[in-house]
């Protein structure tokens, strides 16, 4: 449990720090990365690619983990995500990871599920429900 939790820390941290600290030592080579908002990355090279190039068009801003659960060859860690691109255009938001290990402890699979931070009750005034006059995120 430690080294994926060291793995995925390190993960984390290459964003703030905006380096590849050791993605070929985290990710399998036939890796399969989908972000929330539905891109999905299939091997290490691509990964690589876009960590590369995304950075030349955004800052990660923080990247916080909250908790860990792991199940046998799966963790899951939910975590507290916020960017800032060139264009200024900010974004934060919940979200946990689902993710599949090899024997060899490296990620295999992993998913990115994303949830709204700014929550609301539509129930709030009454028994009729109001919702909110904006663009949803699909995360």
């Amino acid at each position: 449990m430690e080294e994926r939790e060291r793995k995925i820390r390190l993960w984390f941290d290459m964003w703030i720090k905006q380096q590849d600290l050791g993605i070929d030592d985290i990710f399998a080579e036939d890796v399969v990365y989908t972000e929330s908002w539905g891109p999905e990355y299939h091997n290490r090279e691509t990964v690589k690619h876009w960590f590369a190039e995304w950075n030349l068009r955004g800052t990660v801003i923080s990247w916080n983990i909250k908790q860990f659960f792991h199940k046998n060859d799966q963790t899951i860690v939910e975590w507290y995500f916020q960017n800032r691109m060139k264009d200024r255009k900010t974004e934060a938001f919940d979200g946990i990871s689902l993710i599949v290990w090899t024997a060899e402890n490296k990620i295999k699979s992993l998913k990115e599920f994303g949830c709204n931070c700014n929550c609301y009750d539509p129930y709030e005034n009454g028994a009729d429900p109001v919702f909110r006059d904006e663009k949803i995120n699909w995360f």
